[in-house]
């Protein structure tokens, strides 16, 4: 094999590795396409997303708001029981000492 023989033969191994690696690359490309409606799924998905993140987030605010109320509410009706319990036992005091000043007389 002269040195003519030997550039022809390596040119077209060359030009044959080049025209399969662009055949594959091709291949490749025409099975992962993504097609325009998948894009568009892609799209209502992600927007579905958003939206149920924010709802989330506004049930969870909600719940934060309500649970605020509700300590507030228990501490003052826990406050107003202490007062009535207070109340309550002065009064048991005093009937207690009425009728033990009641009972000497």
């Amino acid at each position: 094999m002269n040195r003519t023989e030997f550039i022809i033969a390596t040119a077209i191994i060359l030009f044959v590795a080049f025209a399969l690696g662009w055949f594959a690359n091709w291949l490749v490309h025409r099975f992962i396409r993504v097609s325009h409606s998948d894009v568009g799924e892609l799209d209502r998905m992600a927007q579905e997303l958003h939206e149920a993140e924010e709802t989330r987030d506004q049930a969870i605010t909600y719940l934060q708001q309500r649970e605020a109320e509700l300590t507030n509410q228990l501490s003052q009706t826990e406050a107003e029981l202490a007062a009535t319990m207070d109340g309550l036992r002065e009064a048991r005091q005093e009937a207690e000492h009425m009728r033990a000043h009641y009972e000497r007389d």
